[in-house]
């Protein structure tokens, strides 16, 4: 009783990501569970940032295709925008972190559990199937890794827009943000892109780890 204590003290006052994975584990949760979880979860997070950069890019669209007079309100949206991809871009990366624990937890269970066999076919069993599901798991944390890296360029492009907007709400900065947003379009799409891979990835891994 004192050891789960003292395990909800750690997870609930520090934050304790390798407690936090046993004692889920310890209440039934299995690592595998948790991992299969936790890419829903990066990969449901990669779908939400997706719209959002996809919502922001329409805002600076619609900003350099209108007359509008209330700049100063194009502003304030753009500016919302800009936040709201910052907040989805943390939750990719936080939920990629996820991702990354849980599986580091599991694979090095699994692997310390290969010598305990004493069947040789069942350990090699084991061991192969080990293996696969690395190899897997590489390849989607590899797509994963790609999108993600993705997001500050664009990040970087929009900050910079918006900061140079807020010191120069007239037609002429209009004008000017005309030509960025080109260029801006085709990092988006190319992030749009590295996602719907990533997101293709997790669903194959999700489903692979789900017929095993």
């Amino acid at each position: 009783m004192r050891t789960t204590i003292a395990m909800l003290a750690c997870l609930t006052l520090f934050g304790c990501a390798s407690t936090g994975i046993a004692l889920k584990e310890a209440f039934g949760y299995a690592k595998r569970e948790q991992l299969v979880d936790r890419v829903e979860d990066a990969r449901d997070g990669q779908e939400q940032a997706k719209k959002q950069f996809a919502s922001a890019l329409d805002e600076f669209l619609a900003l350099t295709r209108s007359d509008t007079t209330d700049l100063e309100a194009a502003y304030e949206r753009l500016k919302r925008q800009l936040e709201r991809s910052e907040q989805r871009a943390d939750a990719v990366h936080s939920r990629i972190k996820d991702v990354e624990r849980v599986a580091e937890a599991l694979f090095r269970e699994w692997e310390g559990e290969l010598a305990q066999y004493h069947s040789d076919d069942l350990r090699a069993a084991s061991a192969a199937q080990l293996e696969r599901t690395r190899t897997r798991y590489d390849e989607l944390l590899g797509a994963m890794k790609s999108a993600e890296a993705k997001m500050q360029p664009v990040l970087d492009a929009f900050n910079d827009q918006v900061l140079f907007l807020k010191h120069n709400l007239n037609a002429r900065a209009i004008a000017s943000l005309d030509r960025q947003v080109a260029s801006l379009e085709t990092e988006i799409t190319a992030l749009i892109a590295e996602m719907d891979a990533s997101i293709a990835e997790a669903d194959s891994f999700i489903a692979e780890m789900a017929s095993e």
